[in-house]
């Protein structure tokens, strides 16, 4: 059983990677935006307060993100293990997470965060927005979303750095040598499959 969250900044493949891991360890993935998203397509009280920030293009607010996640950890898939892509990203989310642990009597087992250098992150996201025709996602953009990302991420690392529960995994190279180097990273995975064997 592995409870765990993955870091990462926008084009490190993080997405790929937490679907990857979830899957080789036979433990639920769970994405805020995937949550947010079924929220709001299924037109719940939170999904309608969640779109007003999302459509605005403003940040969820934390009062929002936490129940959508206490929720989603309260269903019965997660008692085998879970792995949390994209939260917690704030300091203060940190500690209400720690709170929904402590009262389900669990810890997590490891913060995975995936590295990469900035320059090559702009080069990667420069080249997947000319393959997609993607207009929005200019040179500025991308550096916007990583300022934000380092702003954001930097005490939630630091605050698991302090519990000795965080591993850095550089995530520049092909996807499966990536996924090799985080299930190494993983204390003693019980895989269902090996998600590097592909």
């Amino acid at each position: 059983m592995t409870r765990m969250l993955i870091i990462g900044p926008p084009g490190s493949g993080k997405g790929t990677q937490a679907e990857r891991v979830s899957e080789g360890l036979g433990i639920a993935a769970i994405s805020t935006g995937d949550i947010f998203r079924a929220h709001v397509k299924g037109g719940t009280p939170l999904g309608t307060e969640a779109r007003k920030y999302m459509d605005a293009g403003d940040f969820v607010p934390d009062s929002v993100t936490n129940e959508m996640v206490r929720s989603r950890l309260s269903q019965d898939d997660v008692e085998t293990g879970f792995l949390l892509d994209g939260y917690p990203r704030t300091a203060a989310q940190v500690g209400y997470l720690d709170g929904i642990l402590a009262a389900r009597e669990v810890t997590l087992d490891v913060v995975l965060q995936l590295t990469a250098d900035d320059e090559e992150l702009v080069k990667r996201l420069l080249g997947r927005a000319r393959d997609t025709g993607r207009s929005d996602d200019n040179e500025a953009v991308i550096r916007h979303r990583l300022d934000l990302y380092h702003q954001q991420t930097e005490p939630v690392v630091a605050a698991y750095a302090r519990r000795t529960i965080l591993t850095r995994v550089d995530g520049i190279g092909g996807i499966d040598e990536v996924t090799a180097r985080v299930m190494d990273a993983i204390p003693n995975p019980s895989r269902v499959s090996a998600a590097s064997d592909r």
